[in-house]
């Protein structure tokens, strides 16, 4: 029989040890979780982004609901325990719910330090510890006054990302420089001019008197009398464990719950874990020994030997654009050396801290590439004689000369910390290669979450690939956009949100493009994304269009085109047919032909005819049927219930109301649908982009589908009971790949590339995000839904239709 296991929060620790707990002795347990987040796991240190802008919630999610069902997890949200009742081995949360347990686990966390100055209760005045804090940030708006208190880790990342807000930020730190606790002084005078130069200012040796205002926050006052005024005051001081329910129960609390080697309290069925222990005197509130101790917890609790024996610690500042590691000890004394490098042209600062000729400290500020080879050094106690001339100088020029970068990658120890954010090690990329068969960059993404959060470490895990495949490894997979940039589509993507850029010019200017207008790859792709990113906002750059989507007609071989009405779900009638004749008659077109999706097409039309054609199909309340676009093209139906013998559901309705809804939206790729009465499928639903196969029961919806030069069947999504969620469903899944798809980057494409789970997670398992992503389409086809060829009949563009001047030759003068 299965021990019941009780788990208080459901933080990163928590979720990590579980990880290890499943693989090392799956079955062994029932676990419970009680929450006090109404929310699933997701990544703490990934806040900043989501604050900037740069990540969405949904990004930076571990555990999605799917996960904790297929390990059979019941995860208890909004759902704060106030009682542990040891004698009877029992929790009781804050509403309610009961659990008994034979082991428990608390991972309560910490809770921030609001210094106690008057004012501190004010509304308006907000910590930063969670998604919640996030919000509340978020709320204050573009262009509010900001005051952040402590100028330690937290409090710079939310200051970088209230900034990239938009918001006027002031930084106050009572030390004389930033972050004093990681960086000595030369590196944190480098970080406050790097604040600075954004347009943050930072007042170091501030001491807050008190936070003014009335009935909400106004200001801030300093002990020398300076007011600064604000609307919002951000707390970030520091932490204190959240240990306050285990002394209740009555377990040995210090600073922190003490626990031992194992995690175990005094109490031998209760064990703490995370920033809310205390292990040999040390409360840790970094992610790494946090990972650490829930490795060592869940071998404890599947019967195996495993001892914590405390951390070495490094820090990464998760602010885009300001590169800077610390770790270990860097204070001066007698019987430590020092090795210094300052490159003050490219903003390099490199110190090494030696003692009896081992790296005890290490501060780098602007390059860090060599961290992670300085941090295992250090953590080894490796000594350093022999390459003390050219250490400073990094793990590339060990020998005296630079050498391949690959060479050094290949030289760490399979224990060396790759990534930081989620503590993944060496061995562990290497491994998962080998083992799982891995051979791009997501994929090392999806199996070890490694480069998967801040992205810094992103090359390593490159080289990682490179050296462990050799020439197997195909790096196109990481390979910029164009030659024009040295980012890739995502990264261009993210950064077009988190710097509000909402033109081309802006973000060739902003990202530094290497062209002065950009190439035939670029333009196009940009154009989507600021389409996609900023509706209503952006105004649709024509000339970055390729020629079909310019003058919205299909260019045929002979330099006509065909024009393509829409036919919803296949649909048409007498008044339709016979406006089509017409056209076709009036301006002698050559060809007309019934299309595989269910429509008309008329080929062979004159440029300069186009709007006129347009006109007449207009007058019969014909729309364009994008057949050129980037967008939505067909939804292809079969009769359905309406007249079929074996239709279950109205197919055509559904496709009809599907086409309404959708029609106008760009998308990264062309945009199939299908919908089929009933299993015998006669719309071909199950090789389209997205199909619907309608079942007695309701709705099977289906995905990722391909029937041109690549062939594939459809993935089943899920099932619908009712056509209004197919609706929601489905639009949800296309703003989903709207916003994460890559330019011309077809569904199926996008599916296997950030995995169908993912995929579950935002549009079938959550609803709540599912509804986001629903709202989301749904706003952006306010601006979407206009006809472009009406449009170009009443004169938009006129240009492009124009017919070429012709010129005879001239006259000689007599």
């Amino acid at each position: 029989m299965a021990e019941r296991l009780v788990i208080i929060g459901n933080g990163m620790a928590p979720g990590r040890m579980l990880e290890h707990l499943f693989e090392a002795a799956p079955g062994q347990f029932d676990v419970t979780i009680f929450n006090a987040e109404p929310r699933v796991n997701y990544n703490r240190l990934m806040l900043s982004p989501v604050l900037s802008g740069e990540k969405t919630y949904e990004d930076i999610i571990t555990h999605g609901d799917d996960w904790y069902a297929a390990n059979n997890v019941t995860l208890h949200k909004s759902s704060p325990v106030t009682l542990i009742d040891r004698e009877a081995r029992r929790v009781v949360s804050t509403n309610g719910i009961v659990a008994d347990y034979d082991k428990l686990v608390i991972a309560t966390g910490s809770s921030p330090f609001i210094p106690p100055v008057p004012g501190h209760q004010l509304p308006g005045v907000v910590t930063y510890r969670d998604l919640d804090d996030v919000d509340k940030m978020l709320a204050a708006g573009k262009g509010c006054k900001v005051v952040v208190i402590g100028g330690g880790l937290l409090g710079l990342e939310a200051a970088a990302g209230l900034k990239m807000q938009g918001m006027d930020v002031t930084v106050l730190h009572l030390m004389p420089t930033l972050m004093e606790r990681q960086l000595d002084p030369a590196a944190g005078y480098l970080l406050e001019r790097a604040f600075k130069d954004r347009g943050i200012s930072v007042i170091t040796k501030a001491n807050t008197k008190q936070v003014l205002g009335t009935d909400r926050v106004e200001g801030v006052e300093l002990n020398d009398g300076t007011i600064i005024d604000c609307s919002m005051v951000v707390m970030a001081v520091g932490i204190r464990p959240a240990s306050g329910l285990a002394k209740a129960a009555g377990l040995a609390v210090n600073r922190g719950i003490v626990v031992d080697d194992q995690l175990r309290t005094d109490d031998p069925h209760v064990f703490a874990l995370g920033e809310c222990a205390e292990h040999r005197g040390t409360c840790y509130g970094l992610v790494a020994p946090l990972y650490e101790m829930g490795e060592v917890l869940a071998k404890t609790l599947a019967g195996q030997t495993s001892a914590y024996q405390g951390s070495v610690t490094s820090t990464k500042l998760k602010v885009t654009g300001i590169d800077l590691f610390s770790a270990g000890d860097f204070g001066e004394a007698e019987d430590r050396e020092e090795v210094v490098l300052r490159d003050a042209s490219a903003g390099v600062y490199k110190r090494l801290v030696i003692k009896d000729d081992r790296i005890i400290g290490a501060v780098l500020y602007g390059e860090t590439s060599d961290g992670p080879w300085y941090f295992d050094l250090l953590r080894r106690g490796v000594d350093t004689r022999e390459m003390r001339d050219t250490l400073i100088f990094g793990q590339a020029y060990q020998g005296g000369a630079a050498l391949d970068p690959m060479a050094a990658v290949a030289a760490l120890p399979d224990e060396a910390e790759i990534c930081g954010c989620n503590g993944v090690c060496k061995g562990k990329i290497t491994g998962a290669i080998t083992g799982k068969g891995l051979n791009t960059l997501d994929g090392v993404r999806a199996h070890t979450k490694a480069s998967a959060s801040c992205g810094s470490c992103t090359h390593l895990v490159e080289q990682l690939l490179h050296v462990t495949l050799g020439d197997a490894y195909n790096p196109a997979a990481v390979q910029p956009m164009c030659p024009c940039t040295e980012y890739g589509h995502d990264d261009v993507r993210r950064l077009i949100i988190a710097k509000g850029l909402k033109s081309i010019p802006a973000v060739m200017q902003e990202l530094e493009w290497k062209t002065s207008c950009g190439c035939a790859k670029c333009r196009p792709a940009l154009n989507y994304y600021l389409v996609s990113d900023w509706p209503g906002e952006y105004e649709d750059d024509g000339q970055s269009r390729f020629i079909n989507e310019r003058v919205h007609a299909n260019i045929q071989k002979d330099g006509t085109y065909s024009v393509v009405p829409r036919m919803w779900g296949g649909m048409t009638n007498p008044k339709e047919l016979r406006a089509i004749a017409d056209v076709a008659d009036k301006f002698a077109i050559p060809a007309v032909k019934v299309t595989g999706g269910q429509r008309i097409d008329l080929l062979g039309v004159k440029k300069e005819d186009l709007p006129l054609v347009w006109a007449d199909l207009n007058a019969a309340g014909m729309v364009s049927g994008a057949a050129y676009a980037k967008g939505l093209r067909t939804v292809k139906t079969c009769v359905g219930s309406d007249w079929c013998r074996f239709g279950t559901q109205d197919s055509t309705g559904l496709g009809i109301r599907l086409e309404k809804f959708m029609w106008g939206s760009w998308t990264p790729a062309k945009v199939k649908l299908a919908v089929s009465g009933c299993p015998r499928n006669c719309a071909e639903a199950t090789c389209k982009d997205i199909g619907v196969i309608c079942v007695d029961s309701g709705y099977d919806i289906h995905f990722a589908g391909a029937a041109g030069l690549d062939i594939k069947g459809t993935e089943v999504l899920c099932h619908a009971d009712t056509e209004d969620e197919a609706l929601e469903i489905i639009v949800a899944l296309t703003q989903l790949y709207r916003e994460q798809g890559r330019y011309l980057e077809r569904i199926y494409k996008w599916a296997k590339r950030v995995g169908t789970p993912s995929i579950l997670a935002n549009v079938v398992t959550d609803k709540e995000r599912r509804r986001h992503y629903y709202e989301r389409f749904v706003y952006s086809q306010t601006f979407a839904q206009i006809d472009p060829w009406e449009e170009r009949v009443n004169g938009k563009d006129a240009h492009e239709f124009a017919a070429m001047a012709e010129f005879g030759m001239p006259v000689a003068a007599e």
